[in-house]
This record gives structure tokens, C-alpha cells and sequence, in this order.
């Protein structure tokens, strides 16, 4: 029995077949695509044909934004769809493209073939509300559904997972801050499993700089340059969203491999910045837990960059953070302990792999 998942992304699309055998799972074919390129029918078609993949028991769609109403996994029926739409507007680059797929899949599968929606906001949905507020207007908030939902919950609930079955003893994994750092990048805070804190917020804008998004900025910048600079709403999404972080920084790229063999200077601090501002909230994790049992690197940056983990990690012996110099080094790609046992804080690299969890969140419908 297979599973398709439809993983689609801001600037591309990652696509799996899924073997479910017993409890376990076997990915048998994977594809990354950019979007664009070629009609999603004709793509999908094509990754289905070239692996010999005929029998498709369900498909599983990563779909960013579930709002406050979709917080569990569920079949995609026509309620579902207009929720998605209606959020749109809060993830423009993702939910879109996520609903574009699922009306592709409706065509070209039979009605017999469920489509499953698993919801990166999810994971968030329980956050402390001192963590998932923001201080405005409580009639305001409530009017327009604002509060911060969270995002790549996919992912950081994989590296949790993962960790939990690393360390069995610890109360289902403990004190544990994730790094999901690839060309979108956060930060959570768990506590024995449960989601206390996160950096990206009402949209996937909030936080961490990010290959083309800003992350934290100044409100107050926002109405200067509407008012000031005379942006129209929609130049001022695009700068915030598709021109700044890295590239607008380093005015050379978004990717953090081509700035890390470059000399320029803005190159540099463009590497600087990023890694202060992931620093940065690792503190403050560190004070909302009281501490940690574990940090996690997942993402592409994340799990094949060591420069980029040192950097953020840096003296930070004081905490009880001690980094592998060597291990770390050599530790590119693939899971693995990269921090010294004389150090009170385990740092581990746990690649993330969605296509399993979409898989496992689906298999129940089935």
C-alpha cells in the first residue's frame, strides 16, 4: 500500500511514494522539483510513470496554514478546501500552491483515493497564550483570527520525535530547542513534548532571518515606509518577503552555500547576522525552559553546514553547551551527536524527513 505526499513549498515541490509496510515505513521514490518548471499534472505524471508507481492508496498534502479550525490531520472534502482558501491570505506563498495540488490530484486519481491534509500550524495550536498572543486589541484579535499560529510544525515535530526515540528515558524528550534552518528558518521550544514557544508567528514572516525574509523587524518601520517611502501594500509584502534576509543583506543571494565561499564583506554579515539572530533566541528559549536537555539541527542549512551551526553555538560553554569540533565537521547530511559529553547539553543533527511524517499522519484514513 503506498501514500503519495505532495510536500509543496514557497519555491518548490517535493514528492514521495511511501511504501507502508506493517508499523514501519519505506520511501521508494522521492523527487525535488521547482515550481514553474513544468504543469504540476505533467510532473506528477511523469514521477509516477518513471518509478513504476500504480497503486496509490492515499494522498498526503503538507498544507502550511490550518488557521485556529483545522488543527488535526483530515480528509479533504469541499469544507475543508474553502478553509484552506479562506487562509490564504495568511499564507499566500504556500496555501495557494498547496490547493492548486490538491485539485490536480482530484482529477487525475479516483474518488476511491483519499486526500489527506496534514497542517504545519498544528503543532502550535497549543501554545501557552502568553506565547501565542500578541498585544493588541482583544476584539481586534478575535475579529480577524490574530494571534501567532506557528509554522514547520512538520518539521520540528519530526526532530522531536526522533529525539524521543534517541533518548527514552528522558520525559518524552525533555527540554528541547529545534532549529529548522533551510531557505525558510525557525526556532520551538518543547517541553516534555509540548510546544511552549515559537519564533515565526501570524505568518511565516516572523523571527529568524531567513534566505529572502526579514524576520523580526520594527512595526514601526512597516507604517514609515508606507507612509514615508510611499510602499503600496503589496511592493512592501514582496520586500519583506522575496528581498530581504540573506539576499537583501549580502545583495548578492539568498543561499547560504554560495555566501559562504564568498570574500565579500557583505557576504559575511549577512552569515553574521543570521547566526546572532538564531543565538539570540536560543537564549531566550533557554530562559523560557529553564534550560535544555537537547538542541536539534534540522534543514538544509542546518544539517549541511557545521560552519553556520559553530558560529551560532560559539562560547556558549556557560549555558552548558560544548560543540565537537571534528564531529561536527564531519557530520554533514546525516543524524548524529556533534556535541562533547562533558557539555550538559546534548546537540544533535537529525535530518528532517516530512514525506515519513505526512505518511504516518495519513495511514490512519486509509
Amino acid at each position: 500500500m503506498v501514500i503519495l505526499t505532495v510536500n509543496t513549498g514557497s519555491s518548490s515541490i517535493r514528492l514521495a511514494a511511501v511504501l507502508l509496510k506493517g508499523s514501519g515505513l519505506d520511501i521508494v521514490a522521492r523527487g525535488h522539483f521547482k515550481i514553474g518548471e513544468t504543469a504540476p499534472g505533467t510532473l506528477l505524471r511523469t514521477f509516477l510513470a518513471d518509478n513504476k508507481i500504480t497503486d496509490i492508496a492515499a494522498v498526503a498534502h503538507r498544507v502550511v496554514h490550518g488557521g485556529l479550525n483545522l488543527v488535526n490531520p483530515c480528509i479533504i472534502d469541499s469544507a475543508v478546501e474553502r478553509e484552506i482558501g479562506r487562509l490564504s491570505t495568511l499564507a499566500p506563498l504556500h496555501n495557494p500552491a498547496a490547493l492548486n495540488w490538491i485539485h490536480m490530484c482530484r482529477e487525475i486519481f479516483d474518488d476511491n483515493v483519499p486526500q489527506i491534509a496534514v497542517f504545519d500550524t498544528a503543532f502550535y495550536s497549543g501554545l501557552p497564550e502568553a506565547a501565542s498572543i500578541y498585544a493588541l486589541p482583544r476584539r481586534l484579535c478575535k475579529k480577524f483570527d490574530i494571534r501567532r499560529y506557528g509554522f514547520h510544525g512538520l518539521a520540528h515535530s519530526a526532530m522531536l520525535r526522533r529525539w524521543q526515540e534517541i533518548t527514552p528515558d528522558l520525559e518524552r524528550g525533555g527540554r528541547v530547542i529545534s532549529l529548522q534552518l533551510g531557505a525558510g528558518c525557525s526556532i520551538t521550544a518543547v517541553k516534555n513534548g509540548k510546544a511552549v514557544d515559537t519564533s515565526m508567528g501570524f505568518s511565516p514572516l516572523e523571527g529568524l532571518v531567513m534566505a529572502t525574509r526579514s524576520g523580526d523587524i520594527d512595526p514601526g518601520l512597516v507604517t514609515y515606509l508606507i507612509h514615508t517611502a510611499g510602499f503600496p501594500p503589496t511592493e512592501l509584502d514582496k520586500l519583506l518577503n522575496n528581498q530581504s534576509g540573506l539576499l537583501g543583506v549580502s545583495d548578492h543571494s539568498g543561499d547560504m552555500r554560495v555566501l559562504l565561499e564568498s570574500d565579500r564583506p557583505e557576504a559575511r554579515l549577512a552569515i553574521s547576522l543570521y547566526c546572532y539572530r538564531v543565538r539570540k533566541y536560543i537564549g531566550a528559549y533557554l530562559a523560557v525552559l529553564g534550560g535544555a536537555d537537547a538542541i536539534l539541527y534540522g534543514g538544509g542549512v542546518g544539517e549541511n553546514a557545521p560552519v553556520v551551526r559553530t558560529h551560532i553555538l560559539e562560547d556558549m560553554q556557560w549555558c552548558g553547551i560544548e560543540l565537537d569540533g571534528r564531529v561536527n565537521s564531519d557530520t554533514i547530511g546525516r543524524e548524529g551527536c556533534i556535541s562533547l559529553s562533558s557539555g550538559s547539553v546534548a546537540v544533535w543533527v537529525i535530518p528532517v524527513d516530512e514525506a515519513a511524517v505526512l505518511a504516518r499522519e495519513a495511514a490512519p484514513f486509509i
